[in-house]
């Protein structure tokens, strides 16, 4: 039946291996959307976490640098007000340019100054975000540089030192005049007013003539009386401190270093300084007393700074405020403002996604241009195709979806190809055979005009038998037409495939006998009923017809033709074969191929001597196509030919013992059983 076709046809596509993902279309298209989709994914998260880092820390220190400026702002403050009565000022300034909430302390927790109002019942936290004690800086905020030295003293905590205003006059008149000297032979220096008050001279640049600068500064300001008092002050304490721990005093400068020779030793010095080089020192059995006064000096410069820092502490305790506790941002702050997006944090932003942007395109638009390029091929054939040209193979590219497409359209642009050229050759051949049947008539009825011939009964059955073969060959493309576009009309029913081949053997009885060809067919054994087929018994016995009007024509006189149909298949139930062999001439080996083409005939010449139109086989094949069945040719040249037809069965007919029927039938089928009719 026609319905088993697709059904061949899906199994051998089941058949063909699917291609791995990997090297189809959609893997590919996967492939290229993971890996633009990884590209942008991995940029966003680095440009995230670069942006997040930069921004935490941009914050922190933001919030480190307002803090070191609140804490030194307030240091500067107690270390140059002996009191924290009138910071409110200064404190208020602070947390609104900061706009974070700073409280003040004593170091008992007794409020000084609140930012947020005495009605704030926000507690503070257990730890202080700072101590401000201009006497003991804390370097994390203030780096140990901007300090006086390493007592940790602020710079700005100068106490008696602070000059009054008659003496910062008098020595600004004289630092005027040495600066005004130095710019004078090129030098350029400016003065700058240190926190007692004091000027002193700053080199703009570092490089400067020793010569020039001792000839300008020659005349060196000493102390003033108020400096003189102070550093009277702070030696006597200074020494009252080296006293108690047994070393002798040192004479202070103006800026707080000291004097002190190597002579000036004790025997009980030279003798712990000896002790303590020897133990320095183990190869050396005496050290010189230059060692041992330079221990003695290193031991006297370490204690002589100890006290130095103590006796201004003391000094400086009655003109510096107390320590104070420093909170910051306690509960009930003033919030921090929300977080912003720096211009160059937006820059990188709009940087990083147009980069992404940019090869997201350029990825698509390479990888788009190598899948279109191929359907741009496929499209240009298909358009020359339609216009009537002949276009070139399309190239096939590997071996995924489009390459397959490729090949299949390659395929298709061959079979039209060979049709179209067959269409060309089954015009010509049917113009052909149209045109010496109608070229007979109107000879005939042309020279009948003229008075050439005469109507009579020969002339009648002339124009008669021309008109049959005319009418043969219309019939033929007719229903060849109608088997190609699948209207052929069928009436499927169980056949009795003897009998039918018994009604096409009389019909062409005669025929045969006037060619002296003997024509019979092989009757199935003795109590075995013969095979029934399911198919049209009109279109059938029209195949079997040509079949035999076939062998017949082929057949020499004295030939023979035989007729017989037997099952196939497993238990001879699945197909029932029908046979016509004959004795002729037979079929060459190349011409095999082309037996079941339209209007192809073994005689190229067409001179139609074996009769025929050179449709008669073709109509075979496409009958028996129509109704589910096959038709082909053996053939040995010089010997005959046999044309079998295999047609489904009908299985209800199946005889009831199969392995009986089998040994009847043997395995070419059955015996021939001559039947001359």
């Amino acid at each position: 039946m026609r319905r088993r076709e697709p059904e061949r046809r899906r199994r051998r596509e089941r058949g063909r291996p699917r291609l791995p993902l990997r090297r189809s279309l959609l893997g590919r298209l996967l492939i290229v959307s993971v890996l633009v989709a990884s590209c942008a994914v991995a940029a966003t998260a680095w440009l995230a976490v670069q942006t997040t880092s930069g921004a935490i820390r941009q914050e922190q220190g933001q919030d480190l640098s307002s803090d070191a400026k609140i804490y030194n702002t307030l240091l500067g403050y107690a270390a140059t007000h002996p009191g924290w009565e009138d910071v409110e000022d200064t404190a208020r300034e602070l947390a609104r340019t900061s706009q974070r909430r700073i409280v003040l302390t004593t170091e008992n927790r007794r409020p000084l100054f609140d930012s947020a109002g005495a009605s704030s019942v926000a507690p503070l936290p257990a730890q202080a975000s700072a101590v401000v004690d201009p006497l003991s800086v804390d370097t994390v905020l203030v780096p140990e540089a901007m300090t006086a030295g390493s007592d940790r003293i602020d710079p700005r905590a100068v106490g008696p030192f602070r000059l009054p205003a008659n003496e910062r006059t008098e020595l600004r008149g004289i630092t005027d005049k040495q600066v005004a000297c130095l710019n004078s032979v090129g030098v350029a220096a400016d003065v700058v007013d240190g926190p007692s008050g004091r000027p002193r001279i700053e080199f703009v640049r570092g490089d400067t003539d020793r010569d020039l600068e001792f000839k300008c500064v020659a005349q060196n300001s000493g102390a003033t009386l108020t400096e003189k008092k102070a550093l009277d002050e702070l030696n006597t304490l200074a020494d009252a401190c080296l006293k108690r721990q047994g070393h002798k005093g040192a004479t202070l400068n103006l800026d707080l270093s000291w004097d002190r020779g190597y002579g000036q030793i004790t025997a009980a010095e030279k003798q712990s300084a000896q002790k303590q080089s020897a133990e320095k020192y183990p190869s050396e059995k005496y050290p010189t007393e230059k060692k041992a006064a330079a221990a003695v000096e290193r031991g006297d410069d370490r204690a002589i700074a100890s006290c130095v820092g103590s006796a201004r502490r003391e000094q400086l305790t009655d003109h510096v405020a107390a320590p104070a506790l420093l909170f910051i941002d306690g509960t009930g702050a003033v919030s921090v403002p929300g977080f912003d997006l720096s211009p160059s944090n937006t820059a990188r932003i709009v940087g990083v996604t147009a980069l992404v942007l940019a090869l997201t395109v350029g990825v698509s638009v390479i990888a788009g241009a190598r899948l279109v390029r191929p359907l741009h091929a496929l499209t240009g054939a298909a358009q020359r195709m339609r216009d009537g040209l002949d276009s070139a193979p399309v190239p096939v590219g590997p071996d995924n979806e489009i390459g397959r497409l490729a090949a299949a359209f390659n395929d298709m642009a061959v079979h039209r190809a060979r049709l179209e050229e067959q269409r060309k050759v089954m015009v010509s051949d049917v113009a052909h055979e149209l045109r010496t049947p109608l070229s007979n008539i109107r000879g005939w009825l042309e020279a009948a005009q003229d008075g050439l011939a005469d109507p009579d009964p020969a002339f009648v059955s002339s124009l008669l038998e021309e008109a049959v073969q005319l009418q043969h060959i219309i019939d033929d493309l007719q229903d060849l037409g109608a088997a190609d576009v699948g209207a052929l009309r069928l009436h499927p029913e169980p056949v009795y495939a003897d009998e039918l081949l018994g009604q096409v053997a009389a019909a062409y009885q005669g025929p045969a006998e006037t060619a002296g060809v003997t024509l019979g067919v092989a009757a199935p054994k003795p109590g075995l009923p013969g095979p029934t087929l399911y198919a049209d018994p009109v279109r059938l016995r029209q195949a079997v017809s040509n079949l035999v009007s076939n062998a017949v024509r082929h057949t020499p006189s004295g030939g023979r033709v035989s007729l017989r149909s037997y099952r196939t298949g497993p238990g001879h139930g699945d197909e029932v074969a029908v046979e016509v062999s004959d004795t002729g001439a037979g079929i060459p080996a190349d011409d095999i191929p082309h037996v079941f083409d339209r209007f192809w005939r073994a005689e190229k010449s067409r001179n139609r001597s074996t009769g025929g139109s050179g449709l008669g086989l073709a109509i075979v094949l496409k009958l028996a196509e129509a109704q589910g069945g096959t038709a082909s040719v053996v053939s040995t040249e010089g010997k005959g030919s046999v044309f079998t037809l295999r047609l489904p069965a009908a299985f209800a007919e199946a005889p009831a013992d199969a392995t009986a029927a089998e040994a009847a039938v043997g395995p070419d089928g059955p015996d021939p059983i001559d039947m001359t009719l």
